[in-house]
């Protein structure tokens, strides 16, 4: 028997891949490749799309939540500080703002105690929250900046009253500190102006906070309430 001849035969067939395409083939599969990519791209932008529309959504979900808190929260619209009035609130008025080096007897010399302006250091004191007695000339500098200045007796108020009255107030252009032996639980004051408070809960602090608060009437309206010096025992 004579040995199997594995050559192949010229008439052997073959295979669809090795096949040589035609120009017409060719650009066939050409126009295919870019229908195809095409596709893909379609494909891509459509899902960029969807991408946008929902992270679009979300944020004007998030914006509409914070508007509603905040006319929830807000409950009535700013007033005007021009037609809110404090009861018994004592104004100063043609205060001089002379910058002194020296201390000043703000009781003997304008009748204020704590001071509600007049002449002050030339550093203002940073507005914050403090738990010993500031230097009143310092203080009296940032009141001319809009600060409003709220102070306390701390025989009269601590633990949760002083919490709360902390609370109350703006987080920006205010200074809280304590005077011993202050006549009242609580004096507001303002450049020029000043109420004395029967306590954190008395209503009319909130009224004196936004009628007197960065008002635009103070000698430097708009200057800064930091960046210069801080007073003994600030903590916050």
């Amino acid at each position: 028997m004579s040995p199997r001849d594995n050559t192949p035969s010229d008439d052997a067939p073959v295979p669809p891949a090795a096949k040589k395409l035609t120009v017409k083939q060719e650009r066939e599969q050409r126009r295919l490749a870019k229908v195809e990519a095409f596709k893909k791209q379609q494909a891509r932008a459509k899902r960029n799309r969807i991408i946008a529309v929902t992270l679009s959504s979300v944020a004007a979900l998030a914006v509409i939540a914070v508007i509603v808190t905040i006319v929830v929260t807000s409950g009535t619209p700013k007033r005007n500080p021009d037609d809110i009035t404090v009861d018994g609130v004592q104004t100063w008025a043609d205060i001089d703002y002379q910058h002194v080096e020296t201390r000043v007897d703000y009781e003997a010399q304008y009748g204020m105690n704590p001071p509600a302006g007049g002449s002050h250091s030339q550093y203002w004191l940073n507005c914050g929250i403090y738990e010993e007695e500031q230097p009143a000339e310092n203080a009296v500098h940032s009141l001319e900046h809009g600060a409003v200045w709220v102070t306390y007796n701390p025989d009269e108020v601590a633990g949760d009253d002083l919490q709360a009255l902390r609370d109350s107030l703006p987080s920006t252009y205010v200074i809280l500190s304590p005077i011993a032996d202050l006549d009242a639980p609580v004096v507001a004051s303002a450049w020029g102006a000043q109420v004395k408070l029967d306590g954190v809960d008395d209503e009319r602090l909130g009224d004196f906070v936004e009628k007197y608060w960065q008002s635009g009437d103070v000698p430097e309206p708009g200057a800064r309430c930091d960046g210069v010096m801080d007073g003994p025992g600030k903590v916050a």
